[in-house]
């Protein structure tokens, strides 16, 4: 029998308690808040917040108020410096650098120990999970999962206490009979310099048996390009010719599946989609015939949602609104939020998560929508950050992918990076939306592509269409072409090239397009 055949004994138990995600979710979810209240009842937190005395989710909705990275804050520096039974019994020692924007000011993530293996590597063992159930044919174990990651560094200078990506944690802290079975070095993964590290990761794995893939799309690809540049070969199966699966999250797949295709050609190649992030791992794409996520219920989080406001203020966010309480509370929600059983199908929701790494009733920053709540399926429509309604357009991230989807697959180009912003008013009063695009193939004809894209988003966004309705609020978009490697040196000049650090893609603001767009004259 292989190693994967021995393997799979291993997670079929899980198979089964899977099983309950469909119709057992809202017991699910009480059990997660009960364990999680229990637990922090005897930190400072909790005994201010009276957890001792919570005996239902109403009772927590009336005693915990909803939180931003603000409101945490000064309990989280605190913690970072030694304090203990502050947030989360005990003290933590890793905080992981949310990448979730690219300014200045970062997050500083707790990642306790029962975080470490109740949020993030028990999402790590579903995934291996589903894809084996799904493939019975697989042999991933009996190669190696070449897997990226960031870096850490000491925090505050003080002993014992550090912060890092999230990745670069996990590869910390993960267990050593998985490193038998990983590319690179653990030396090499968490290298920071990512140009010197790219490098080692593809000279290390050119001549592993790699049969599996992990991490975000955008770095990935890019390492994939060296090892096809050090191996002269002109696809990866060529290299690898038993690479089945890349496991990948982080970003949205979509801009970088045609050219994932076209590097690897072989028909039991295998694609999979996560939700993980700094505060947790949430979902799971669990059937590969549908490009929607399971969101996992039986971890260390309690999941609660704020529907996406219909219109905002110019210039205003939906963490904004959360802060200053514009948001009304959807139908059936207590204090402006709503339990898991209580989200609908097809409405943008923000998400508010409860973890055992001390984060209470937080806004994580992200957008979803539900496909299905039997069981709870969803996609990620965007950030509570990364969208564009300066003019009641209302166009958030899913949009964007699916009318790049559209005018790529019509005139066969491919987009590497991407960011949009609105222009208020030019020289001749006139007010459109801005996309500055690199491709990895350019399209014969940009006014073409810049058409079909517009085409597209008044196509899937009808609040959109009725601003471009005779050209008279929004002229019609605009597409600059982006230079070779732009997006890259822009986040290098802010120390944030690799890792999972993203570009972002869509803002009301043309803070970061105006850095860009000076930097591609250069």
């Amino acid at each position: 029998m292989s190693i994967t055949g021995i393997a799979r004994k291993f997670f079929a138990p899980r198979w089964r308690e899977l099983e309950r995600h469909n119709n057992e979710a809202e017991e699910l979810q009480r059990a997660v808040l009960s364990h999680l209240v229990a637990r922090a009842k005897d930190t400072e937190w909790g005994r201010y917040h009276h957890y001792g005395q919570m005996k239902t989710y109403d009772d927590f909705v009336k005693g915990c108020p909803l939180n931003s990275y603000e409101e945490l804050k000064g309990y989280i520096d605190r913690m970072r410096h030694g304090e203990q039974d502050v947030l989360w019994p005990g003290r933590v020692k890793w905080y992981a650098k949310s990448s979730g924007t690219t300014n200045d000011k970062s997050k500083f993530i707790p990642v306790s120990k029962e975080g470490l293996k109740r949020l993030h590597y028990r999402g790590g063992t579903d995934v291996v999970a589903y894809y084996l159930r799904n493939n019975p044919q697989s042999r991933m174990f009996d190669g190696r999962g070449l897997i990226l990651g960031g870096s850490h560094q000491p925090n505050y200078n003080l002993p014992g206490s550090l912060v890092g990506d999230l990745s670069a944690i996990l590869i910390e802290n993960i267990n050593p009979v998985v490193n038998m079975v990983r590319v690179p070095s653990k030396q090499t993964a968490l290298l920071s310099d990512f140009e010197l590290k790219r490098d080692r990761i593809a000279r290390e794995a050119l001549t592993k048996n790699v049969t599996n893939l992990s991490g975000v799309p955008s770095w990935m690809l890019s390492v994939l390009n060296r090892v096809m540049e050090l191996s002269g070969k002109t696809h990866l199966e060529e290299v690898w010719p038993n690479l089945e699966v890349f496991f990948h999250g982080g970003v949205a797949f979509t801009p970088y599946r045609e050219q994932y295709q076209q590097l690897i050609t072989s028909p039991k190649m295998h694609y999979m989609e996560t939700y993980n992030a700094s505060e947790g791992f949430f979902g799971i794409q669990d059937d590969p015939n549908d490009r929607s996520m399971l969101l996992m219920l039986d971890y260390d989080c309690f999941y609660e949602f704020v529907e996406a406001p219909p219109s905002a203020p110019e210039g205003a966010t939906i963490d904004s609104s959360l802060n200053s309480k514009t948001i009304e509370a959807p139908s059936g929600a207590v204090g402006g939020a709503i339990p898991l059983w209580g989200v609908e199908k097809g409405k943008n929701y923000a998400m508010i998560i409860s973890t055992s790494c001390g984060l209470w009733r937080y806004m994580i920053g992200d957008t979803i929508q539900f496909t299905s709540t039997n069981p709870y399926k969803f996609i990620i429509s965007g950030r509570t950050k990364s969208f564009i309604n300066a003019f009641g357009e209302e166009l958030i991230v899913d949009n964007a992918e699916q009318g790049l989807a559209y005018a790529c697959r019509q005139t066969g180009a491919q987009v590497l990076e991407y960011t949009a912003a609105p222009v208020f008013m030019d020289a001749r009063a006139k007010c459109r939306h801005q996309w500055l695009i690199e491709f990895s193939q350019p399209p014969q004809d940009l006014q073409q592509f810049a058409r079909l894209l517009d085409e597209r988003l008044q196509q899937v966004n009808s609040d959109y269409e009725a601003k471009r309705y005779k050209d008279i609020t929004l002229q019609p978009l605009e597409v600059i072409a982006a230079r070779k490697g732009l997006f890259n040196d822009w986040l290098k000049q802010k120390g944030k090239l690799g890792g999972q650090h993203k570009v972002p893609r869509l803002s009301n603001s043309r803070d970061h397009i105006e850095e860009l767009l000076t930097l591609n004259e250069k």
